[in-house]
């Protein structure tokens, strides 16, 4: 399972509520590429796709593939403000190594 935190739902609310139309929610994946093998996405989606698992929090509704949720289970996505910036971050207990650049993982 993969959990968000408050933050992080009440950031991607913030957002989703700009948008027009309102999208149903917010799609996480993990796709092939960057310089350590995969990455995580997230983009706003109309509808799930029918192999989806749906998760609820607070309202707002996060769709994750089959493969992605491989990849993701026990996974938790958090929203912080530095002084470097700001941004989503996700802490996953599956991943090995990662890249200098912080965007891209191994398992």
């Amino acid at each position: 399972m993969v959990q968000i935190t408050e933050r992080a739902v009440g950031k991607v609310k913030e957002i989703m509520n700009s948008q027009e139309p309102s999208p149903a929610g917010l799609r996480i994946a993990v796709v092939g590429g960057g310089c350590s093998g995969f990455s995580y996405s997230m983009a706003f989606e109309n509808q799930p796709n029918m192999l989806d698992k749906t998760y609820t929090y607070d309202g707002l509704k996060i769709f994750i593939d089959q493969a992605s949720l491989l990849y993701l289970d026990g996974a938790e996505v958090d929203y912080v403000e530095t002084l470097e910036g700001s941004g989503f971050k996700f802490n996953n207990p599956q991943v090995k190594s990662t890249c200098g650049c912080g965007s891209s993982f191994q398992v």
